[in-house]
């Protein structure tokens, strides 16, 4: 799930003579002279007040993953969050104003992606380079869950204004969380609108919503198709989702009941930047050294050794995507990875800001 597992997926499928499923609009990588759809201006936030919690999960929790492990207690100060995920139409409304154009909506830099790929690998043709992201792609049956290429495909000409890829467009998704938005593009939109992404701290804290170390962002009850509480996804992984909970894809922010803090989709939707860099053994480094950790912002450099060349950022919340029998991170305590330049059809982000003087 990076821009350069995309890169090999579509070079394969085109033999390195072409990149992904056809040709794109005219005009990719030029969106500014688009009309973008109606914009509106930066969402409500909410205030979350500081305090003490223990960030991740225990040996208990049977759906936790190694690197949610061993808890640890951490403070945060207090800090703004947005009450939803980045819409798109709030997203239209930055690039209206600042004419700015997202990773997915530019061709692909070899100088920079040879970085992240092993020595010595040859640079392709121009046209496996274009413009592009990773769009999930439903298969017809049972696939083998160790390789995603059975349900991801890097389709040339998808980005933010078209989720599919040319052909697909916004109309009706307007208060859709945006997607294939990298962290680098989540970044450009906080800035422009006074704000910055959260701490993976302040996030974990923020989607607890003042229960302590429930496994769900609503407490103990597993999800059932019967009562869904947030937009994951129901039948079988990838193939068969039968929708229960009312999508198959992005729902319209706030569609599921908000947290205790009135935080709405920090459960499900679309995965969500953070601004810490990802290191699978953070956890561990910080145990033992001194409790509480005070107001972490993250460790100095990345490092998951599966993934060595990858410069990646910690991503939160799971997304509509995720299945217990595959992906369980719509927990509170859930964490992956993500390369900072990724684009994908489930992965967003929503802001924060520092509490100041007064606010409560």
């Amino acid at each position: 799930m990076m821009r350069a597992l995309a890169f090999f997926m579509a070079a394969a499928a085109a033999g390195f003579a072409g990149c992904g499923t056809g040709d794109g609009p005219e005009d990719a990588g030029r969106p500014a002279g688009r009309p973008p759809i109606e914009g509106q201006p930066p969402g409500p936030m909410v205030l979350v007040k500081g305090g003490a919690f223990t960030m991740g999960s225990p040996d208990t929790d049977k759906l936790a993953r190694n690197v949610e492990k061993p808890p640890h207690q951490v403070t945060v100060s207090s800090f703004w969050i947005d009450e939803t995920e980045v819409t798109n139409a709030q997203f239209a409304a930055f690039v209206e104003a600042t004419g700015y154009i997202t990773r997915a909506e530019r061709d692909i830099d070899w100088e920079e992606l040879k970085h992240q790929l092993p020595p010595g690998t040859p640079r392709p043709p121009d046209e496996s380079l274009r413009a592009g992201s990773m769009v999930f792609t439903p298969p017809g049956h049972a696939v083998p869950l160790d390789d995603i290429r059975g349900w991801w495909s890097w389709v040339v000409g998808a980005n933010w204004r078209h989720p599919e890829g040319p052909g697909s467009n916004l109309q009706g998704r307007e208060n859709h969380p945006v997607v294939h938005v990298s962290w680098d593009d989540a970044t450009a939109y906080a800035k422009w609108a006074g704000k910055r992404l959260p701490t993976e701290a302040e996030w974990e804290f923020a989607a607890r919503g003042g229960l302590a170390s429930k496994p769900f962002t609503w407490g103990d009850e597993p999800v059932s198709d019967g009562d869904p509480r947030a937009n994951i996804w129901q039948g079988d992984f990838p193939h068969r989702n039968n929708g229960a909970d009312g999508y198959a894809g992005t729902a319209p922010v706030g569609s599921f009941p908000a947290n205790g803090y009135g935080l709405y989709d920090m459960s499900g939707n679309v995965w969500e930047w953070c601004a810490d860099w990802w290191r699978v053994d953070l956890y561990r480094h910080r145990t033992g050294k001194g409790e509480p950790v005070v107001d972490p912002a993250g460790p100095p450099n990345y490092f998951d050794p599966r993934n060595p060349h990858e410069r990646q950022r910690v991503t939160r919340g799971g997304s509509f995507l995720c299945h217990d029998c595959y992906c369980a991170a719509y927990r509170p305590a859930g964490r992956r990875g993500t390369a900072f330049d990724t684009g994908m059809s489930h992965i967003g982000f929503r802001c924060a800001r520092p509490a100041g003087e007064g606010d409560g």
